[in-house]
């Protein structure tokens, strides 16, 4: 279990995090300088490179918005030029790609930040630039919405790439394109001009999340661990039963692939901040405010603190809770994760994602919970933070483009690099990994210089 420091402030972590802000910039100039838009979205690195690998173009508005988190960090205009200029050459695809679940991810990440600077006064207004971002948004927002599975009963879910009958975890995070299309007044028109609410379809689905992808220790079944988290549940598309619980990422069903939870983790974290932002009416067809949050904070809590409990004692998970090799590395929660074992990855990206949530979490429990709850989680976050942003996380060598070591992308797949010697992947960097680092550094800097608290979606 995690090993929770609890004298850990954001304003010890400034140190670390300028530094990591530091190295961030040489590897977002030296990804620039060697990529080839030609060959796609980079993705993960092999030997310190970053590479594509197609399966859905998910990463590109990591890749650009790593830019953006950095100029928003530093106040260099060179990397906000690069952001900038990448999002009108490379990302309008993104926006109206209906063959995707990744739109929070995508879009939100550009056109978004783009976005959030300005109105934050970061950038130079101008009028014309800020309806451009907007009006990609609002698409970005709809099109993410039209991907709709109804399962009967007023419920449904944003279906993933493999299909309508596909629930993912994943997608709780990339609401925040949902998100923000509704708070810029936008609706998807439907058949006969109907109007379709984009909050309708982000709470339901965020409802049917924790329903079928998330346990409770209610016994549900021989596997109903609270907090334990199913990447994919299956749906037979002829009633909208739901069938059985899978994975595309995981090791199986009835494991947790820790990116999965960490994906809930912070998703339901923002999505309780955003519900803040609404007003009581808009809350009411779902039951009211307090029904909506209890159901949001329940899941949030559940996988928090199983998350907790499946760590190593640093808060750096392997990659499935479930993972076969785990069962020869003795009491491997006792002690910091090894990235470097003859058995199973770590995945920091897990790590960053979850660490974000935990803070997050923690910050909306200063108002909505108790003081305990809320030092816990946000003490764990920045313990995690701790650890991934020093040795061996941080990547130092100038050579490799990757700014957060020990990240895994597809581990049944196999398509994780495995250096010489070893037996498992380790030593590499992913996209995600990379610019959710940045992420967090960035909320926690914030925290600590008291500078205006970071959210994806708009503040007024």
């Amino acid at each position: 279990m995690m090993n929770i420091l609890y004298d850990l402030t954001p304003e010890k972590l400034l140190p670390s995090i300028n530094t990591l802000f530091e190295l961030s910039g040489e590897k977002i100039n030296l990804l620039q300088r060697s990529w080839d838009p030609g060959k796609g979205t980079p993705v993960f690195t092999v030997q310190g490179k970053y590479t594509s690998r197609g399966w859905t173009e998910w990463t590109q508005g990591f890749q650009f918005g790593s830019a953006l988190l950095q100029y928003d960090a530093t106040g260099d205009e060179s990397f906000l030029e690069i952001g900038r200029k990448a999002t009108v050459s490379y990302m309008a695809t993104h926006v109206s790609h209906f063959g995707v679940h990744d739109h929070g991810f995508n879009n939100i990440s550009t056109y978004g930040n783009l976005l959030r600077l300005m109105r934050e006064g970061r950038i130079p207004h101008n009028e014309w630039e800020k309806h451009f971002y907007e009006l990609a948004l609002k698409i970005s927002g709809a099109v993410q919405a039209a991907r709709w599975t109804d399962i009967g009963n007023d419920s449904g879910y944003i279906y993933s790439f493999n299909g309508p009958h596909s629930l993912f975890a994943d997608t709780v995070r990339s609401l925040r394109s949902l998100a923000v299309a509704h708070q810029l007044g936008h609706v998807l028109m439907g058949e006969k001009d109907s109007k379709i609410s984009l909050l309708h379809r982000l709470i339901r689905h965020v409802q049917s999340t924790a329903k079928y992808n998330v346990y409770f220790g209610e016994g549900r079944d021989a596997y109903d661990i609270r907090g334990r988290v199913a990447h994919e549940s299956i749906f037979n598309l002829n009633d909208g039963s739901y069938r059985c619980a899978s994975t595309q990422q995981g090791y199986s069903p009835f494991s947790t692939w820790t990116r999965g939870l960490a994906w809930i983790l912070c998703g339901y974290a923002e999505q309780l901040e955003f519900l803040i932002t609404l007003p009581d009416k808009a809350l009411e067809p779902y039951g009211g405010r307090g029904t909506v949050t209890a159901e949001f904070l329940k899941t949030a809590l559940a996988v928090a603190d199983f998350y907790i409990e499946q760590s190593p004692r640093d808060g750096i998970p392997y990659w499935d809770t479930g993972a076969p090799g785990l069962a020869k590395m003795g009491n491997y929660l006792d002690k910091p994760a090894d990235p470097f074992n003859a058995f199973e990855p770590v995945d920091s990206s897990a790590a960053l994602i979850a660490a974000q949530g935990l803070i997050r979490l923690g910050n909306y429990l200063s108002e909505h919970g108790s003081a305990e709850q809320t030092k816990k989680f946000r003490q764990a976050g920045l313990t995690v933070a701790q650890h991934a942003f020093s040795d061996p996380y941080l990547s130092t060598n100038p050579q490799h483009q990757g700014l957060i070591l020990h990240s895994v992308y597809h581990r049944p797949n196999g398509w994780d690099h495995v250096p010489d010697g070893s037996k498992v992947p380790c030593g590499e960097s992913t996209m995600w990994g990379d610019y959710h680092a940045r992420e967090l550094a960035l909320l926690i800097k914030r925290m600590g210089e008291g500078k205006a608290y970071y959210t994806f979606f708009l503040q007024k």
